[in-house]
Parts: C-alpha cells; structure tokens; sequence
C-alpha cells in the first residue's frame, strides 16, 4: 500500500497540514500509520475521498460531530442526512434575517407601515377516540393560536397558554424597540397559566404592524400558502423530528415511528421558551395553525389541496380539514385555525 506524507496528502485533498491534524484528533480522519519516533503522520490514497467529503462540509460550516456522523454513513443515507441539515440551516438563517430587519428598522425609525388585514376562522373537534378535547383555539384579528394540552390539567393547560396570549393580542401595540421584550412577556404569562402536572403545544401567529409574529413549541404547525405552494413554517419539538434532523431516519421512518408524538419540548413547568419568528406577509398568503390531530393522519399533499380548493373562505377551509382528520379515523383532537391575509 502507498502512502503520502502529510505534505502530499493534504496538498492533493486541498487541506492544511494543521486541519488534518485536527480531524486526526477528533477521530474523523485517522492517518494509515503514524511513525512512531517522529510522529509524522502518513495517508493512504483510499482516505482521499473521506477527507475531501470532511472539507466540503466544514466548507458549509457543519459541525465536526455532525460530521463525523455524516462520513459513517452510506452515500445515500449521508446524501439525505447533508440535505435535511442544510435545510434547517438555511430556515433558520432566514428566520433570523426577519429578526435582524426588524432590529435594523427599529434603531433607524423607520415607519412599521400598514397593519395587516387578516380574514380567520378556528375549528376544534374531539376526533373519534379520545373522550376529551384537550385542545383550544383562537381566531381573531389580533392572535391565531393552536394549543394541544396533555396530561391529567391538559385541556387547562391549552386553555391557560392561549388565554395568556389573548391579554397581549387585546393589549395595544408595542413600540417597534418593545416588541420582542412584549413577546416574551405574553409567553411567560402563557406558560404561568400552564397547571402543574400538565403541559401544552403552543403554535400562534401574533400580528404586529405589517409582520407576524410566529410563537411555537411543541408539534402543532404553521403552514403558510403562498401561490399555491405549502411550506411548513414550524419544525416539531420532538424525538422523532430530532433523529431526522441528525440523519439517523429517514422523514418518510419518522411518519411511522412508533415515539413520533413524544416531545421534547413544550411548554410545561418548567416552562421551555418557544421558539420566535418574525415573517413580512403578502396580499392572497393563507396561513393555516393545526394540531398535530390533522397532520398525523392528514398528508401535507391533502392539506395543501384543501387549502387551496376553499380559497376565499376560511371557515369552509377549517371545516374541511377537520372533516379530512376524521375520516381519516379521527384519533385525536384536531384543531384548525385558517386566516387570509388580505389588501
């Protein structure tokens, strides 16, 4: 067997000596023999394509442990894993674009401009199994809001959290500078009403000026519609969803897992913060907030079909959805909240 030097090796992968040593250190590209009185490292040729496959990512700035996680998997299970990981990578990028706008904006002054014209309805049915619904919705002009309470307090726990973001949404506006500060306060006094022994999923749109503001933990979901196309603005706070992101299943495995609804995260003493966005809307955007009673028995494909067959008409829109839950089997509660954005 041939083997290169560090010198040669790390000019043919187009690496420095000082990366190679690291990914030596971190067990991501072990030399082929190291001497054992100069500690000179040597490759072999077959490392060539690992340690480019190593460059390329760190290129795109993942981690070293995801990468390591990465290069021991099969080219097509690593293909997906790179995929999925970017994907959050570069939703997360935009949602903190918003956020750096809506600073800039607040520090130079500049005009909020118009407020938004929002159209809703809400829907929430107890489904066919359970023989309680634990969820609470609410559709108004100023809070679209989904919560999916669990535990002996559930339907307290849903009810709390959306009644806490009611007292912000009937509140008037904050200064552009206050507003993130007003936000964190609205879900502490969610998560306050949360009863001990219980917790909740809490998925809200929250207009403010021209933008909505988005509060989610947990596996309810927001949708937005825009031009006939569905994009899933939240990602699920559970086990299943973290496996995904980690390229340790597949999406099309964690529809069927048998752990898919437990969360790790919700809101539930103690209380874990929500995740916050801030999206800028257009004239003709459908937004849809759901429990996950629609989405695990639902396909995004029908959805979207729903959605866009009811266009003009939100409670017709939230009617069918939940129609589509239940003759779907209807084990869960499934709540629907529908709302056009509008001139």
């Amino acid at each position: 067997m041939t083997l290169l030097g560090i010198g040669d090796f790390a000019r043919a992968v187009r690496l420095s000596a000082k990366a190679l040593r690291l990914y030596d250190e971190k067990g991501l590209l072990v030399p082929a023999r190291v001497d054992p009185v100069t500690g000179y490292r040597y490759y072999a040729g077959s490392q060539v394509e690992r340690a480019r496959l190593i460059g390329w990512l760190r290129r795109v700035g993942m981690p070293l442990g995801r990468i390591g996680e990465i290069v021991a998997m099969e080219p097509g299970a690593a293909a997906e894993a790179v995929r999925g990981w970017w994907g959050g990578v570069a939703a997360e990028t935009a949602v903190r674009g918003e956020l750096a706008a809506f600073v800039a904006d607040s520090l130079t002054g500049a005009p909020p401009g118009p407020a938004l014209a929002l159209r809703s309805a809400a829907l929430s049915d107890r489904g066919l199994v359970r023989g309680e619904n634990q969820d609470a919705v609410h559709a108004g002009e100023r809070l679209l809001a989904v919560a999916d309470g669990f535990g002996a307090g559930g339907a307290r726990a849903s009810a709390g959290a959306v009644a806490g973001l009611r007292r912000f949404a009937e509140g008037p506006d904050p200064a552009p500078g206050a507003l993130l500060g007003a936000l964190a306060d609205a879900v502490d006094e969610a998560a306050r009403r949360v009863p001990a022994r219980a917790g909740t999923t809490l998925t809200a749109l929250l207009p403010t000026g021209p933008r909505l503001a988005l509060v989610h933990v947990g596996d309810s979901r927001a949708y937005l519609l825009r031009e006939g196309s569905l994009s899933r603005l939240t990602r699920d706070h559970t086990l299943v969803q973290a496996l995904a992101d980690e390229g340790r299943i597949t999406q099309r495995e964690a529809a069927s897992h048998p752990q898919r609804a437990r969360l790790v995260r919700a809101l539930a003493p103690p209380a874990a913060r929500p995740d916050l966005q801030l999206r800028t809307p257009r004239t003709g955007d459908r937004y849809l907030v759901c429990s996950d009673g629609l989405t695990t028995t639902v396909p995004e494909s029908a959805i979207r079909r729903a959605l866009r067959e009811t266009a003009t008409d939100p409670a017709r829109a939230a009617h069918t959805l939940v129609s589509l839950a239940r003759c779907a089997g209807g084990p869960d509660n499934v709540s629907c909240v529908v709302a056009d954005v509008s001139a």
